[in-house]
C-alpha cells in the first residue's frame, strides 16, 4: 500500500546509493540534503551519512539545544563530534548533531531541511553560506524567507495550499492508494 514503509514489505534493503545505506538515511535524506550544497558536512565519509550534520565552526551543544527546543516533529538531535573521510571537511573534526528519527510517521523531511537551514543561518550567520542552498532548494520565496529569518513553521505553511492542490490533482493518477 502507498502508506507502507519499505521495511514492512519483508524485502531486503538494497542501497539505492552508496550514501543511502538504510531506510533511516533514505527517510532523512530529502530534508538534510537541502543544506548539502552549503559549507556543512551531511555525514558523507562517515558510517552515518544524512544522519549527521556538522562543521568545524559549529558548537554541537548549542545547535542540538536550539533544534530540540524547536520541537521538530519526528526527530531529536544529539550533539556529536565526527571526522568525515571524504566530502566537505574531509579529515577535519566537525561538531554538529546526530539526527535521530524517533517517529517517522510524524516526520516531514522538507520541513526539517528548512529548520536546519534556518538554525544554521540564525546561529552562525557569518560562517554558514546560505547562498549555496538555492541550487538544491530551487524556491526563491522559501530561500528569501530563510534569509530574512522568518519562522520555519510559517515558511512551511506558505506551501501548504499549493501542496494540497497538487495532491488533489494527482489523486486520479495514483495506481496504488
Amino acid at each position: 500500500m502507498r502508506g507502507d514503509w519499505y521495511d514492512s514489505t519483508g524485502l531486503a534493503w538494497i542501497n539505492p546509493s552508496p550514501n543511502l545505506r538504510s531506510l533511516t538515511e533514505a527517510t532523512l535524506y530529502p530534508g538534510v540534503s537541502l543544506v548539502e550544497g552549503t559549507n556543512v558536512s551531511v555525514g558523507r565519509g562517515t558510517d552515518s551519512p544524512f544522519e549527521l550534520l556538522g562543521a568545524p565552526w559549529i558548537n554541537a551543544a548549542e545547535l542540538a539545544k536550539y533544534l530540540n527546543a524547536r520541537d521538530i516533529s519526528g526527530v531529536r538531535f544529539v550533539p556529536v563530534k565526527f571526522t568525515p573521510t571524504s566530502s566537505n571537511y574531509a579529515g577535519q573534526q566537525c561538531q554538529g548533531v546526530n539526527i535521530i528519527l524517533v517517529e517517522r510517521n510524524a516526520f516531514d523531511a522538507p520541513q526539517l531541511g528548512i529548520e536546519l537551514a534556518s538554525a544554521l543561518h540564525k546561529l552562525y550567520p557569518e560562517q554558514f553560506h546560505l547562498d549555496k542552498m538555492i541550487d538544491l532548494l530551487v524556491n526563491q520565496a522559501v530561500f528569501d524567507a530563510i534569509a530574512k529569518g522568518e519562522d520555519p513553521r510559517r515558511i512551511a505553511e506558505d506551501w501548504r495550499e499549493t501542496l494540497e492542490k497538487f495532491e488533489q490533482l494527482r489523486e486520479k493518477y495514483l495506481i496504488y492508494k
